[in-house]
């Protein structure tokens, strides 16, 4: 299984910097906007992305569902392996349309109830950040050159917390969450690339609370794990990919730091 998932890596690679070709293509010119159900806007740049991920993925010689947020009315199940690939073809959205950079594109395979492969390219900063089961995670520069990386593992400088937070989703219960935390300097990004940067070492927490999807925090997920960090809902439970139909996360907290992640602070004020 080793073997497979490296392989798979490189190609689902390969597909996400395509997706990301065709998401740039579209980004600086006029594209239309379009409001969903859950009120969550879509672009072209969403739409096209998503065809040339399923079709990527569809290409592959193993032979897989695919769940994307583009499409999820076609999803048939993950299959009796319990395998399947969760895809967010432009994680994001409103940093795209606001033209701020932090936007990403998200693909991960799930093996029973667990991300087992991730990759998440941020197209417009020419990077991209890679892990599978058992074999780290690497960010990629706009070169090529691939980089092993580790959670800080604790605050920095000595007490003081570096809290990424959403950008564009404001919640009152963040504020309380922070105050039992200690110490924090407060750093807004877009997209998933606020796990990255917990992977990177450059920020030590992200608390979410409200909605979000399975395909926003799977690729990421094996990101953050495979470099020593931990990914669990407030109630310190591991978030489940099992049960695709169910597409909404709890609430959630990405730690780089184990040692904090056992005394989660207190969801409820």
């Amino acid at each position: 299984m080793g073997e497979l998932l490296e392989q798979l890596l490189e190609q689902v690679l390969t597909i996400a910097y395509d997706a990301g070709d065709t998401i740039m293509a579209i980004y600086g010119n006029e594209y239309s906007v379009e409001i969903k159900e859950d009120h969550s806007p879509v672009t072209e740049a969403d739409k096209a992305a998503h065809h040339v991920i399923v079709a990527g993925l569809q290409a592959l010689k193993e032979k897989l569902p695919v769940l994307s947020e583009e499409d999820t009315s076609h999803f048939a199940g993950a299959g009796d392996d319990k395998r399947y690939w969760l895809v967010d073809p432009l994680d994001g959205t409103k940093e795209f349309i606001k033209k701020n950079n932090e936007f990403t594109v998200n693909i991960a395979l799930i093996e029973n109830d667990s991300p087992v492969l991730g990759v998440v390219t941020a197209p417009a900063l020419g990077i991209a950040y890679v892990a599978a089961k058992g074999k780290g995670t690497y960010k990629i520069d706009c070169h090529g050159h691939r980089e092993q990386l580790n959670v800080a593992n604790a605050p920095h400088p000595p007490g003081v917390w570096r809290v990424v937070s959403s950008r564009s989703h404001k919640s009152p219960e963040l504020c309380g969450w922070l105050k039992q935390l200690g110490d924090h300097e407060l750093n807004p990004v877009g997209s998933s690339l606020k796990f990255c940067l917990i992977a990177e070492g450059v920020a030590d927490v992200y608390p979410r609370f409200g909605p979000t999807c399975l395909w926003d925090t799977a690729a990421a997920q094996v990101i953050i794990e495979e470099a020593g960090g931990v990914v669990q809902a407030m109630s310190g439970e591991p978030l489940h990919y099992g049960n695709p139909a169910e597409i909404i996360n709890p609430s959630f907290v990405v730690w780089g730091s184990t040692q904090k992640c056992i005394s989660t602070p207190d969801e409820s004020f």
